[in-house]
């Protein structure tokens, strides 16, 4: 593997992982506030978070501390997608090095 295909898969893994981090983060906020999930924006943040989420929804129970929603799950799998992502990485460079020798 080349410099430049590293590059361009690390790349493609950041991007996703950006994507990723953005739609769980936006969702994460908006349940903490308790935003109203009949708008447009908001919906379309559930939803388009809903498959990102899937695998880590009910893992932990969501907390309701003073009307504040603390969603535990959506933490967790940005935690998990971030370690994924630092796998990911670490794999592509050990190739990177298995394949200059």
């Amino acid at each position: 593997m080349n410099s430049k295909l590293n590059q361009f898969i690390k790349g493609l893994i950041n991007l996703m992982l950006a994507v990723v981090g953005v739609l769980l983060g936006l969702r994460f906020i908006l349940k903490l506030f308790s935003a109203n999930p009949q708008n447009d924006f908001v919906n379309w943040i559930y939803q388009s978070s809903a498959e990102i989420l899937g695998p880590f929804r009910n893992i932990f129970p969501a907390s309701n501390l003073d009307g504040f929603v603390i969603e535990f799950s959506t933490i967790f799998a940005m935690l998990v997608y971030a370690i994924i992502a630092a796998l990911a990485f670490y794999l592509i460079d050990v190739l990177l090095v298995r394949t200059k020798k």
